[in-house]
Formats: C-alpha cells, structure tokens, sequence
C-alpha cells in the first residue's frame, strides 16, 4: 500500500529548477531515503511533502490526503524534523518535549507513557533538565526526533538529520530508526552520506532536481553496468591521467589512497601488466570490488551510465 506518493513534482526558484518532474512512491511501513548532496533538490522535496512549499506543477498525496487540500489532516499525521536543529534552546530537554505535547494537542493522560517510550530510546532522561543549547549535536538530533514523534505520527520526515554528527551517534540515531520503523511507522529520511543507503529498505539517488536511480541499494548496485577495480600504488595522479586514455575505462574516482575505476569489459591479467610496464606503474595493486553507492552516485553525476 503506497503511503506516500509524489508525481510528476516541480518546483522552480528564480532561475533555477529544484525540482525537476520527480516522481516515486513510498510504501506503507517502508524506510525510504533520498541520497544526494546539498542544492540536489532533497530539502525542497521533503517541504512539499510535509505541506511547507506548494510545487508549480504534480501533486503528492500522503496517506490519500492531497497537499494542496488537506493541509491541517496531513500535519495531524505527520512528523517532520527540519535540516536545521529548530528548537528552543533556552528550554530544557522536558521543557521542549512538554512544549511540543501541548502544541499537537497529546492527550494528558497518553503523556507519561509516551515520555517515559521517548526517554527509552533516546537516552535522555539522564538530561531532561539539561537546556537544548547545551546538549551535544547527537542528543539534539535525538531531542528533536522525539519532538517530532511525540503525537505518534504516522509518517516520519527526516532532512538531514545526521549531518554534522560524529559517527558513533549517527550508527546510534539509526537504530533508533529502525525500531521506530519495526512498530510501522513510515520514514522518509534524507542524506548526503552515501554510506547510509544501506540503512534503508529503498532509496532515490538524487542530483540537480532528478532522481538518477531507484530501488533497494542492493538494487541499484546490481543494476551498475561496469566491473569496478580498486587501484594503489604510487603516483596516483600519474596512475589517473594514463587510464583515462584507455577505451575500456568508463570512470575514474578517487577514494583516499586508492582509485576505483570501472570498465565496460573485465581487464585480463596479461593487460594489468602491459599498463604497469608501459605506464611505469611497478607497484601497481588491483582488485575487483563491488560497486558502492557512491561509485554507483558518481558515475551517475559524471553520465558515466548512459
């Protein structure tokens, strides 16, 4: 059953085309993330959907409930945790919780239990006296999704919300999710960090207004037409600038100390060691790999996949 559906969305700034005729569906109970980085168009998508930025053309239904009808139903249902930590900081953590109980109108006597679960899981009941302000990046986040979730929403909508996180409380602001996910809640989360994909049931890989692929991430790392290779050595750059005059090269990325390079035919071994002679590569190293999302994202970035 699809819980959310976007289609055919557009919507236009000035000059420029945030998005671009989008159009997926999210399922009922699914964790769905949008993957690309800032200015793809993820944030201007997430404000339509939570009833925020009226596109110029397409609709979005969420829950059946049309965006441009039935705005104050779909708010009742819906949670959305903006990019940007948004509350108030002079209030303690029991203080913004409380704030936003009485602001989606929780019943008093569903209070006590709802917290007492909030606490549970975010692990804050130790600083529920602690002001916002002082609180670390990770336990904003973490007070701002239990502000979101505090009316039992139906449909969970996350922009960003582990950027700038250290990776400890990133793996941790995850679990949270997925338990939040296993008692049926729908999720629509956005991300720039590529790895974070396979957190989610199925993704959009999103650049400049488009989606670019769609699927479960095991999905679209299959459907990626070109073996890829992981390459170390030295002179990288040297290494870089001489594959990229070989036919079979599709792509070429950095990653650290290495280089992935896809190839629309599977190297042989006789070949690796005509390229390290010819090029004067005597350290070269190679290893096929699976292709990730972000070799998957890049390529896509770079039309390495028409």
């Amino acid at each position: 059953m699809h819980h959310l559906i976007v289609d055919n969305v557009a919507k236009t700034y000035g000059e420029t085309r945030a998005l671009k005729g989008v159009s997926l569906a999210v399922e009922k109970g699914e964790l769905f993330g949008l993957i690309g980085p800032d200015g793809a168009g993820k944030t201007t998508l997430l404000r339509s959907i939570c009833t925020l930025l009226v596109p110029d053309s397409g609709s979005i239904t969420v829950a059946g409930l049309d965006i441009s009808r039935d705005v104050p139903a779909i708010r009742a249902i819906l949670g959305y945790m903006p990019q940007r930590f948004s509350l108030y900081q002079d209030l303690s953590v029991a203080q913004n919780l409380r704030f936003f109980a009485d602001l989606f109108q929780v019943p008093k006597h569903e209070r006590p239990e709802r917290l007492a679960r909030l606490y549970h899981f975010s692990r804050l009941e130790p600083f529920k006296s602690r002001l916002a302000g002082n609180l670390s990046g990770g336990m904003k986040q973490k007070l701002a999704l239990s502000c979101a979730l505090i009316h039992t929403p139906e449909i969970l909508v996350l922009d960003e919300p582990t950027f700038g996180v250290d990776p400890v409380s990133r793996q941790e602001f995850w679990e949270i999710l997925h338990q939040i996910r296993a008692g049926g809640t729908t999720i629509v989360v956005s991300t720039a960090y590529m790895d974070e994909a396979d957190q989610c049931d199925r993704i959009a890989l999103f650049f400049e207004g488009e989606i670019a692929a769609m699927g479960s991430p095991a999905a679209v790392k299959g459907a990626f037409p070109y073996r890829v290779y992981r390459l170390s050595g030295t002179a990288l750059q040297d290494l870089k600038t001489f594959l990229e005059g070989q036919p079979e090269v599709r792509g070429i990325q950095l990653f650290g100390d290495a280089l992935h390079v896809s190839f629309s035919e599977k190297p042989s071994p006789e070949t690796w060691r005509e390229w390290a002679r010819r090029g004067g590569f005597p350290g070269l190293r190679w290893e096929e790999i699976s292709p990730s999302i972000e070799d998957v994202f890049l390529a896509h970035m770079a039309g390495e996949t028409a």
